[in-house]
C-alpha cells in the first residue's frame, strides 16, 4: 500500500507540476515562444534586446535570473518596449529553460 502511495505521489508531481511552463506543454518535449507585455503608449524603439533565463534538472536544482528588470539592467536597457518569453523542456522534469526576452532603448 505504501508503494502505491509513493508511486501515485510522484506521479502526479510530474503531471500537475507543469502548468506554469508556458502557453502549451508537451510531456515528452516543448519548445514555445510566446508574448509578455508591451509598451501600451508604443513610444519607445527596440534598438537593443537581452535575454535572461533559469534552468532546472530534475526538480531538483534551479539556477539562473530570468526577471525583467534584472535582464534589462544587465543589458543597458533603460526604456522596455517588449517582454517576451520562451520555454524549453525535455521529459517534463528532466530538464526546463524558461527564458525572458526584454527589448527597447
Amino acid at each position: 500500500m505504501k508503494m502505491k502511495l509513493a508511486f501515485i505521489s510522484i506521479l502526479s508531481v510530474f503531471l500537475f507540476a507543469n502548468c506554469a511552463i508556458g502557453p502549451n506543454h508537451g510531456g515528452i518535449f516543448t519548445s514555445t515562444k510566446f508574448a509578455g507585455t508591451f509598451n501600451a503608449e508604443n513610444n519607445v524603439k527596440v534598438t537593443k534586446e537581452g535575454k535572461g533565463c533559469m534552468w532546472t534538472v530534475l526538480y531538483l536544482f534551479s539556477v539562473g535570473d530570468a526577471g525583467a528588470g534584472s535582464v534589462a539592467n544587465k543589458n543597458g536597457i533603460s526604456k522596455i518596449a517588449t517582454i517576451d518569453h520562451s520555454t524549453l523542456s525535455v521529459l517534463t522534469g528532466v530538464f526546463r529553460n524558461y527564458c525572458t526576452i526584454v527589448t527597447g532603448e
